[in-house]
């Protein structure tokens, strides 16, 4: 049997910890955010993405904690507090990673071809643009 692949096959990570795979394709995200894959209450979402150019929106988790760990390439998140203050993390060695508290917002401006993995609490997920 082959393996599954994070950018095809997400997870989700449900309260009595068992796992389903949710096969990713165009209308993953739309039907996602619509509310057709259920609500996501106290589940955790894990995916995998690739991305050359900075990120050209904020996010915000405001239901739960987010780890976002590098595979490959560089990458810099910057967060911002509720209260405004902002900081950076660099994620240069694949196996680096931040913790991302609920109600920051986040970016990445990425500094060569990057691949990080993601375990969000995505329900009621925000975006704004950079």
């Amino acid at each position: 049997m082959p393996a599954d692949d994070l950018q095809s096959t997400y997870l989700r990570l449900r309260p009595d910890c068992s796992i389903e795979r949710l096969p990713v394709d165009a209308q993953f995200w739309p039907r996602l955010i619509g509310g057709e894959l259920g609500d996501f209450h106290h589940e955790y979402l894990v995916t995998s993405h690739a991305c050359d150019a900075d990120w050209t929106t904020w996010e915000m988790h405001p239901n739960g904690d987010e780890i976002v760990a590098l595979l490959s390439g560089a990458a810099t998140l910057v967060l911002e507090t509720p209260t405004g203050d902002r900081s950076e993390v660099a994620l240069e060695r694949p196996g680096s990673y931040a913790f991302i508290p609920r109600g920051t917002w986040h970016t990445a401006k990425v500094s060569a071809p990057t691949t990080m993995f993601f375990i969000t609490a995505g329900e009621g997920t925000r975006h704004r643009l950079v």
